[in-house]
């Protein structure tokens, strides 16, 4: 049985309480970290926010190994908060890809130690070319964070592994930082949930911020009548556009009411004799084009209606579109 083999035999008959212990270990020494880390943040955490605010460019992140891929990670989440990043691999950098930093931007460079060699072109770069340069790393003195306009430290901490060969506990501060860091720009810049909708059009979190102009069907589409229409032309309008409904407007153009399935159900006896405005329900629920989508489903699900008419202002106002309740079912807010 080789080494490794006797490792993994160990893993195996482990009990579930040193497992667990395990895991608790790490998860309560990162936390002691981001305390720490808390605790850290002064002077230098707001002099970088008022940094990149000023940068007319990107802020643009790098970093080696698993500094790099928090890099990544940081870079992404600045850049669907409102502030332009890009990452940019150090080894890919010196061979031709610090073109992509310009004038304008601000360098984001992490490195636990400092001294990560694969930086280094970049370092020179930025300080021939006037780039400002935020470094985060665990050494002060280091050769990064020396030549640094504004240096980020990390706080002294053990990592989780317990044997200091394994970034965790410096990445997971790392992490948070770059958070930290996203979400104070947030603030500043004012981002707002039709923002981040725009940068996030994909995913539950950009459906859920979806609005009803972006669902609902246009007037070309719309089920309406006047109110001196027949009823037997009204039904052909409403099999004809297949909501179940039909709208009625006023002589106007302007919203007055609604003709639904209930409403033939009620006036059966003599409905083909009547007109839609004998047969409408006056003054129906309506919503915005600029509320979200959210909100027309719930205002629906709670009237037990299954369509809203949208209108661009207070009743009376004329028709601009209508949301079915299918249309969010497709948009997958149901």
């Amino acid at each position: 049985m080789t080494k490794d083999d006797a490792q993994n035999k160990a893993a195996v008959t482990a009990g579930d309480d040193a497992l667990i212990e395990t895991g608790r270990r790490v998860v309560e020494t990162e936390s002691a970290a981001l305390t720490a880390l808390s605790g850290a943040l002064g002077a230098s955490f707001a002099e970088t926010i008022r940094t990149i605010l000023a940068a007319t460019g990107r802020v643009i992140v790098s970093g080696m190994g698993k500094s790099g891929h928090i890099g990544r990670k940081i870079a992404a989440t600045l850049a669907s908060t409102g502030t332009p990043a890009h990452y940019v691999h150090p080894g890919e950098a010196s061979h031709g890809d610090l073109g992509m930093i310009k004038e304008g931007d601000v360098a984001l460079l992490l490195s636990n130690s400092g001294e990560t060699t694969e930086l280094a072109d970049m370092i020179a770069y930025t300080r021939r070319f006037g780039i400002p340069l935020i470094s985060v790393s665990s050494v002060p003195g280091s050769t990064l964070m020396t030549r640094s306009d504004i240096a980020l430290v990390l706080p002294e901490a053990a990592e989780a592994c317990g044997r200091g060969i394994v970034p965790t506990t410096t990445t997971t501060m790392m992490l948070a930082l770059g958070d930290a860091l996203a979400v104070a720009l947030m603030e500043q810049r004012a981002f707002t949930p039709e923002r981040f909708r725009d940068f996030h059009p994909g995913g539950k979190l950009g459906r859920r911020l979806s609005k009803v102009e972006d669902l609902m069907h246009g007037r070309d589409q719309l089920p309406l009548v006047a109110e001196h229409t027949a009823m037997g032309e009204v039904l052909i309008v409403m099999s004809q556009k297949a909501f179940g409904v039909a709208g009625v407007t006023d002589g106007g153009g302007c919203l007055s009411g609604i003709v639904t399935d209930g409403d033939l159900r009620r006036h059966m006896g003599g409905l083909l004799e009547l007109n839609a405005g004998q047969v409408m329900t006056p003054g129906p629920r309506t919503i915005r084009p600029e509320a979200l989508a959210e909100e027309a489903l719930a205002e629906m699900q709670r009237r037990r209606i299954t369509c809203l008419f949208v209108v661009d202002g207070e009743m009376p106002s004329s028709p601009l579109g209508l949301l079915h309740i299918h249309d969010c079912l497709r948009a997958g807010l149901i």
